[in-house]
């Protein structure tokens, strides 16, 4: 399916983590460990929050496989960002193209999703007429992740994004039951407004893709004072990943299964995860 990235904490470069880790994002992209696929080479995308808050992210999506791209390195030891989200993509069966790849934008809110929406071309066109009028002109692409974004939008994102992702994964859920699709959903999510975000695990069938976060960077320091790149990283530094990036031994925290993680001024809150079927 595809594996992704989200950072926040003080600004900095790109390839610190996207490139350098042994385990980096782009070395997932060729040889991902706990993957669906051990190949994610349909596309990458990233996303930039640069000022505060209300300020749009910048995204850049490209269908060329992260390994291979080199404007994408170029671009990595130059940028900063104090919160970025980073996605390599495994297609489930969409286009190879721009418009789907992640990660997906509306206004200052980013999302990205590894996973899938089971019999999707079976569902789809309930799933799209669902979508808030005013929000379904700004679709431009044909994944389930992307109109998985727009449905949580249509529930109330932008005011209450837990409730509205349960809603949303309950809707699925719902109208996967009435054209005889069971367990239709399996997901990871990130989600953000630019200060904060929002990760989800959750499936169906309750086996769910791979998520970790980030250990408190100061108690990594004392457990591994040998780890030059843990001193680049700010105290307030916090990552949530679909693989670990680096094999240290009390770095990575698993999500645990229905459970969603609000990262927000240096801290990692976790809660459940229940999906809110329509009345």
């Amino acid at each position: 399916m595809c594996r992704w990235l989200a950072y926040t904490g003080s600004p900095i470069p790109l390839d610190e983590l996207l490139y350098e880790p042994e385990h980096s994002l782009i070395e997932q992209s060729r040889f991902a460990r706990l993957g669906a696929e051990t190949t994610n080479g349909d596309g990458y995308g990233l996303g930039l929050y640069e000022g505060d808050g209300g300020v749009p992210p910048t995204v850049v999506r490209s269908t060329i496989p992260a390994w291979s791209d080199l404007n994408l390195r170029e671009l990595a030891g130059h940028f900063r960002s104090r919160l970025f989200f980073a996605h390599i993509r495994a297609s489930t069966g969409s286009a190879v193209q721009q418009t789907n790849c992640h990660p997906f934008r509306y206004g200052r809110w980013l999302w990205m999703h590894n996973g899938a929406i089971s019999e999707f071309g079976r569902l789809k066109r309930d799933l799209v007429f669902a979508v808030d009028p005013d929000l379904y002109p700004s679709i431009e692409g044909s994944t389930d992740s992307e109109v998985m974004f727009f449905l949580a939008l249509t529930f109330g994102l932008r005011q209450d994004p837990p409730a509205a992702v349960e809603r949303m994964v309950g809707f699925v859920e719902w109208t996967g039951r009435l054209h005889g699709v069971e367990q239709a959903v399996q997901m990871t999510v990130a989600t953000s407004d630019g200060e904060r975000v929002w990760s989800f695990r959750y499936s169906s069938q309750s086996r769910s893709r791979s998520l970790f976060y980030s250990t408190e960077v100061r108690s990594l320091r004392q457990l591994h004072p040998e780890v030059f790149a843990l001193e680049r990283l700010s105290d307030d530094a916090r990552i949530v990943v679909s693989e670990p990036l680096r094999d240290l031994p009390g770095a990575w925290n698993e999500v645990p299964e229905s459970t969603y993680i609000v990262t927000e001024h240096g801290m990692h809150e976790v809660h459940p995860f229940r999906p809110i079927s329509p009345p």
